[in-house]
Protein backbone atom coordinates (compact mmCIF):
# COMPACT_ATOMS: atom_id res chain seq x y z
CA UNK A 1 0.00 0.00 0.00
CA UNK A 2 1.11 3.49 -0.70
CA UNK A 3 1.23 6.33 1.75
CA UNK A 4 0.16 9.88 1.09
CA UNK A 5 0.72 10.89 -2.52
CA UNK A 6 1.37 7.29 -3.55
CA UNK A 7 4.69 7.17 -1.67
CA UNK A 8 5.71 3.68 -0.54
CA UNK A 9 5.51 2.86 3.15
CA UNK A 10 6.89 0.11 5.35
CA UNK A 11 9.10 -2.50 3.72
CA UNK A 12 8.57 -0.97 0.28
CA UNK A 13 9.78 2.40 1.54
CA UNK A 14 12.86 0.81 3.09
CA UNK A 15 13.61 -1.08 -0.13
CA UNK A 16 13.20 2.11 -2.17
CA UNK A 17 15.42 4.04 0.23
CA UNK A 18 18.30 1.56 -0.02
CA UNK A 19 17.81 0.46 -3.65
CA UNK A 20 21.08 1.99 -4.85
CA UNK A 21 23.20 0.61 -2.02
CA UNK A 22 24.05 -2.73 -3.76
CA UNK A 23 25.04 -0.83 -6.91
CA UNK A 24 27.16 1.56 -4.86
CA UNK A 25 28.92 -1.32 -3.10
CA UNK A 26 29.54 -3.24 -6.33
CA UNK A 27 30.92 -0.26 -8.23
CA UNK A 28 32.95 0.96 -5.27
CA UNK A 29 34.59 -2.41 -4.63
CA UNK A 30 35.15 -3.00 -8.36
CA UNK A 31 36.85 0.36 -8.92
CA UNK A 32 39.00 0.06 -5.77
CA UNK A 33 40.08 -3.40 -6.93
CA UNK A 34 40.75 -2.16 -10.48
CA UNK A 35 42.84 0.76 -9.20
CA UNK A 36 44.89 -1.37 -6.81
CA UNK A 37 45.34 -4.05 -9.47
CA UNK A 38 46.78 -1.49 -11.88
CA UNK A 39 48.96 0.29 -9.29
CA UNK A 40 50.55 -2.98 -8.19
CA UNK A 41 51.13 -4.29 -11.73
CA UNK A 42 54.46 -2.96 -13.00
CA UNK A 43 53.82 -4.64 -16.35
CA UNK A 44 50.62 -2.63 -16.86
CA UNK A 45 52.25 0.66 -15.91
CA UNK A 46 55.13 0.28 -18.36
CA UNK A 47 55.43 2.41 -21.49
CA UNK A 48 55.83 -0.69 -23.65
CA UNK A 49 55.92 -4.46 -23.49
CA UNK A 50 53.38 -7.26 -23.40
CA UNK A 51 50.48 -6.29 -21.12
CA UNK A 52 51.53 -2.64 -20.78
CA UNK A 53 49.22 0.35 -21.01
CA UNK A 54 51.42 1.68 -23.80
CA UNK A 55 50.99 -1.41 -25.95
CA UNK A 56 47.27 -1.52 -25.21
CA UNK A 57 46.85 2.08 -26.36
CA UNK A 58 48.85 1.43 -29.53
CA UNK A 59 46.72 -1.67 -30.28
CA UNK A 60 43.40 0.16 -30.02
CA UNK A 61 44.46 3.43 -31.68
CA UNK A 62 43.05 2.68 -35.12
CA UNK A 63 39.73 1.31 -33.83
CA UNK A 64 39.01 3.90 -31.13
CA UNK A 65 36.11 6.32 -31.51
CA UNK A 66 38.36 9.15 -30.33
CA UNK A 67 41.95 8.39 -31.38
CA UNK A 68 42.92 11.87 -30.16
CA UNK A 69 42.58 10.59 -26.58
CA UNK A 70 44.83 7.65 -27.44
CA UNK A 71 47.38 10.09 -28.91
CA UNK A 72 47.33 12.04 -25.63
CA UNK A 73 47.86 8.86 -23.59
CA UNK A 74 50.79 7.82 -25.77
CA UNK A 75 52.72 11.01 -24.91
CA UNK A 76 53.43 9.36 -21.53
CA UNK A 77 51.72 5.96 -21.25
CA UNK A 78 53.00 5.28 -17.75
CA UNK A 79 51.62 8.59 -16.40
CA UNK A 80 48.33 7.87 -18.16
CA UNK A 81 48.23 4.42 -16.53
CA UNK A 82 48.84 5.94 -13.09
CA UNK A 83 46.14 8.57 -13.73
CA UNK A 84 43.60 5.87 -14.61
CA UNK A 85 44.63 3.70 -11.65
CA UNK A 86 44.53 6.50 -9.06
CA UNK A 87 41.33 7.84 -10.61
CA UNK A 88 39.67 4.45 -10.24
CA UNK A 89 40.92 4.18 -6.67
CA UNK A 90 39.62 7.64 -5.73
CA UNK A 91 36.26 6.99 -7.41
CA UNK A 92 35.93 3.61 -5.70
CA UNK A 93 36.83 4.87 -2.23
CA UNK A 94 34.60 7.94 -2.56
CA UNK A 95 31.74 5.69 -3.64
CA UNK A 96 32.25 3.15 -0.86
CA UNK A 97 32.40 5.65 1.99
CA UNK A 98 29.94 8.03 0.34
CA UNK A 99 32.18 11.09 0.36
CA UNK A 100 31.57 13.54 -2.47
CA UNK A 101 29.53 10.67 -3.85
CA UNK A 102 27.99 12.50 -6.80
CA UNK A 103 31.41 13.73 -7.90
CA UNK A 104 32.86 10.23 -7.45
CA UNK A 105 30.03 8.72 -9.52
CA UNK A 106 30.51 11.35 -12.21
CA UNK A 107 34.22 10.49 -12.24
CA UNK A 108 33.38 6.79 -12.54
CA UNK A 109 31.05 7.51 -15.44
CA UNK A 110 33.72 9.57 -17.20
CA UNK A 111 36.38 6.87 -16.73
CA UNK A 112 33.98 4.25 -18.07
CA UNK A 113 32.96 6.48 -20.99
CA UNK A 114 36.58 7.16 -21.93
CA UNK A 115 37.41 3.45 -21.79
CA UNK A 116 34.39 2.65 -23.94
CA UNK A 117 35.33 5.27 -26.53
CA UNK A 118 38.90 4.00 -26.68
CA UNK A 119 39.63 0.48 -25.48
CA UNK A 120 36.29 -1.31 -25.93
CA UNK A 121 34.87 0.71 -28.84
CA UNK A 122 35.64 -2.05 -31.36
CA UNK A 123 33.84 -4.75 -29.32
CA UNK A 124 31.09 -6.27 -31.45
CA UNK A 125 28.29 -6.53 -30.70
CA UNK A 126 28.58 -3.56 -28.34
CA UNK A 127 26.82 -5.36 -25.47
CA UNK A 128 29.77 -7.75 -25.13
CA UNK A 129 31.88 -4.87 -23.84
CA UNK A 130 31.57 -3.90 -20.19
CA UNK A 131 32.57 -0.22 -20.20
CA UNK A 132 29.27 1.08 -21.59
CA UNK A 133 27.12 -0.73 -18.98
CA UNK A 134 29.49 0.50 -16.24
CA UNK A 135 29.00 4.05 -17.47
CA UNK A 136 25.23 3.70 -17.27
CA UNK A 137 25.49 2.09 -13.82
CA UNK A 138 27.25 5.21 -12.56
CA UNK A 139 24.47 7.55 -13.78
CA UNK A 140 21.89 6.78 -11.03
CA UNK A 141 24.57 7.30 -8.38
CA UNK A 142 25.62 10.58 -10.00
CA UNK A 143 21.99 11.73 -9.89
CA UNK A 144 21.06 10.45 -6.43
CA UNK A 145 24.37 10.56 -4.59
CA UNK A 146 24.66 8.47 -1.44
CA UNK A 147 21.87 9.71 0.83
CA UNK A 148 22.20 6.80 3.30
CA UNK A 149 25.11 5.06 5.02
CA UNK A 150 27.57 7.65 3.80
CA UNK A 151 29.88 10.38 5.02
CA UNK A 152 27.87 12.78 2.84
CA UNK A 153 24.73 11.98 4.87
CA UNK A 154 26.63 12.26 8.16
CA UNK A 155 28.03 15.66 7.21
CA UNK A 156 24.64 16.84 5.93
CA UNK A 157 22.99 15.68 9.19
CA UNK A 158 25.50 17.56 11.32
CA UNK A 159 25.00 20.75 9.29
CA UNK A 160 21.23 20.64 9.85
CA UNK A 161 21.36 19.98 13.61
CA UNK A 162 20.92 23.04 15.79
CA UNK A 163 24.25 24.00 17.28
CA UNK A 164 24.48 23.58 21.00
CA UNK A 165 25.70 26.46 23.03
CA UNK A 166 28.76 25.90 25.15
CA UNK A 167 27.09 28.00 27.87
Amino acid sequence: MGGLGGQPVGARATAARYALLPLRLFLGVTFVYAGIDKITDSTFLADSGNGSIGDLMRQVHDTAAIPWLIDQSLKDPSAFGYAIAYGELAVGLGTLVGLLSRLAAFGGAMISLSLWLTVSWQTEPYYYGNDLPYMFCWVPLALAGAPYWSLDALIRGRRHQPSESAW
